[in-house]
């Protein structure tokens, strides 16, 4: 199946699918504080309006899957929809966050347009079936640790529950100790689901527990991936962001300055535009 003849989904009014441009799914790692959500989702916002590039916020209200119990998780469920709720009514973008447990899924529907199931959570069945039944659309991150013809499995578990607003997301596989790589067979292979493909440039890099307590990841190889899911079609792009990386309270490693967001954007852009336009 050609990955540009999935079908679509819409999130806000953000159509996300078939040859549609890519969606950019972006924003910090973990919520830090209202004022620094409100200063990365204006930067984004800046970023994207050159290219009219159409983004849905991400950031998590809690990171339970740390390397590590000394690492920061976040502001908790009800200071983090409290943020996200804000930022999508002064913004006007769509938001996205994880969501760990069953009980989690409810209440973060009623702030967020899409709830995201974390690569190492993908087939817990209890936690995609409340995802599904919240109506919300449903972004899945695959297993590190599957191949991408189980993603149809997976996809169906939410789908059993009549929602069928399902994103399906690769952030690359496991390769050996601390390292992942990207099989970009991947995305047309969970494309012939139907559904529209996600490809996460920034957790593609990650090196897990690579630094021992925590996570390390090699950003300056993500805008190369991303460009690379752009030349096949993919229907959005998962980016993480930060003003300050190296200092950011997860994922630092893996993502990109928020001040060189603008020209990736432009550049992937035209990939995107090439790849979807001859067609």
């Amino acid at each position: 199946m050609d990955i540009l003849n999935t079908r679509t989904v819409t999130v806000g009014d953000i159509a996300i699918g078939g040859a549609a441009p890519f969606a950019l799914i972006t924003g910090p790692c973990q919520l830090e504080s209202l004022d620094h959500a409100r200063m990365m989702a204006e930067r984004i916002a800046e970023a994207c309006a050159p290219t009219g590039t159409r983004f849905i916020f991400k950031a998590s209200y809690d990171k339970a899957n740390r390397s590590s119990l000394g690492s920061m998780r976040g502001l908790g469920m009800e200071a983090g929809l409290d943020i996200l709720r804000r930022i999508r009514d002064e913004f006007g973008c769509p938001v996205l966050t994880d969501v760990h447990l069953p009980d989690h899924c409810a209440p973060a529907a009623q702030v967020c347009d899409v709830l995201q199931i974390p690569a190492f959570l993908c087939r817990q069945t209890d936690l995609l079936l409340a995802a599904g039944e919240t109506g919300r659309a449903i972004n899945i991150k695959k297993g590190q640790f599957l191949a991408p013809w189980d993603m149809a499995n997976v996809a169906a578990k939410v789908a059993s529950t009549g929602n069928e607003r399902i994103l399906l997301c690769d952030r690359g596989t496991s390769f050996g100790y601390n390292t992942l790589v990207s099989d970009f067979r991947c995305l047309p292979t969970m494309a012939a689901t139907g559904y529209p493909v996600v490809f996460d440039a920034t957790h593609s890099v990650q090196q897990p527990g690579g630094q021992g307590a925590t996570s390390g990841g090699q950003r300056e190889f993500a805008p190369v991936l991303a460009r690379a899911a752009c030349a096949v079609g993919v229907s959005a792009l998962f980016i993480e962001t930060h003003e300050d990386p190296d200092n950011a309270p997860s994922d630092g490693p893996n993502m990109i300055p928020v001040d060189q967001m603008g020209a990736l954007i432009g550049r992937l852009r035209a990939f995107d535009d090439l790849r979807k336009q001859g067609e």
